[in-house]
């Protein structure tokens, strides 16, 4: 019988890009149930504020995106910490206009 050169197709792969898709995650904090999504970082070249430290923060690092659960998650409402500010804001509350 003749070798067959084709390659077979791997069933099992699925949607390789659900790998790359961000995922949100609801946090307790202030009293209230917030959403956040954990980014990679892009060249877009945006620059935000973190409210935790009140410093610059480049949108081409990795960082979060937070905004109340109650809401859509508007442009109004989300806000870019760093992901160490984030996970530091029991002991390091934040400053500024942050709400």
């Amino acid at each position: 019988m003749p070798r067959r050169n084709r390659p077979r197709r791997d069933e099992t792969r699925g949607d390789v890009s659900a790998a790359f898709r961000p995922v949100d995650v609801v946090q307790s904090y202030a009293g209230g149930r917030w959403t956040v999504r954990v980014l990679r970082g892009n060249s877009e070249g945006k620059v935000y504020t973190c409210p935790g430290c009140q410093q610059q923060l480049a949108s081409s690092l990795p960082h979060v995106v937070v905004w109340p659960m109650d809401r859509l998650g508007d442009v109004t409402d989300r806000r870019h910490w760093h992901t160490s500010c984030w996970q530091a804001r029991d002991r390091r509350p934040p400053q500024g206009s942050w709400r």
